[in-house]
């Protein structure tokens, strides 16, 4: 390692460890470092807008040129490139078939496809739209999503019968998507497509707000109510993993 380096990173952690800021004294007790390194250190790096001193304590904090990287970091994320690794883990515990969406206008938008290993036609294709109230991936985003907002969609699209399974109480698919919120995940037994059922788990951008759902697809004789409820663990910790690498946190 660069020593120089070093010591100007481990001020940095240091120093973003408290709203307040650190002190040199404090540093230099820290670090073991004289008071003499640490200040020019400190100087270098408050020239360059990574830290800053405040002018009444004196003690040195973050710069603002972590919101102006992190900014810079954040656009240029790509959602499929960060899941895809993720999304051919699932692939391999399940060999099912995988998707990653996005909701766009009160629909969700497929905007990756894994086939899996096993044979399964559906509908589901790259680029194409599907309603949100009778996929697992829909319901999901939707009972993360504000309640006014729901209620806008409902009212713009309805809840229309697909198959006999779909919900098209208004009630009922509310109370459905408080349970969904509650468990973590989301499943469809032939909501969507007679034959093929689903599960799905959230994704979280880095401001905690819903931006993606992961799920798992096959045919209802594969992929029963007890599968999914095994797989469940499996698929939320693949949907924390991606949100992780969208820069969210959580906190409880």
């Amino acid at each position: 390692m660069v020593q120089s380096v070093d010591r100007a990173l481990q001020i940095i952690n240091l120093v973003s460890q408290t709203k307040e800021g650190r002190g040199v004294t404090e540093l230099a007790a820290s670090l073991d470092l004289n008071k003499s390194s640490i200040y020019k250190i400190l100087s270098t790096l408050v020239n360059h807008g990574y830290i800053e001193q405040n002018v009444e304590t004196k003690k040195y904090r973050l710069g603002y040129k972590y919101l102006e990287l992190s900014s810079i970091l954040l656009d240029s994320i790509d959602i499929r490139k960060e899941a895809k690794p993720f999304l051919e883990e699932l692939e391999s515990l399940t060999n099912e078939v995988i998707h990653l969406v996005v909701f766009d206008q009160g629909e969700v938008i497929y905007i990756e496809k894994l086939e899996g290993s096993e044979t399964l036609r559906t509908h589901s294709k790259v680029g194409r739209r599907a309603p949100m109230h009778c996929t697992s991936v829909g319901k999901v985003i939707l009972s993360f999503l504000p309640e006014d907002q729901v209620i806008a969609i409902i009212e713009k699209f309805g809840l229309p019968k697909h198959t006999e399974n779909t919900i098209t109480d208004k009630v009922e698919f509310l109370a459905a998507l408080g349970e969904i919120k509650k468990q973590g995940y989301g499943m469809e037994i032939e909501e969507n497509e007679a034959g093929i059922s689903c599960m799905a788990t959230p994704v979280f951008d880095n401001r905690g707000e819903i931006t993606a759902a992961v799920s798992i697809s096959g045919p209802s004789t594969r992929l029963t109510k007890m599968r999914m409820e095994s797989l469940s663990p499996f698929i939320k910790e693949i949907g924390k993993k991606i949100s992780k690498r969208l820069g969210y946190i959580q906190t409880s």
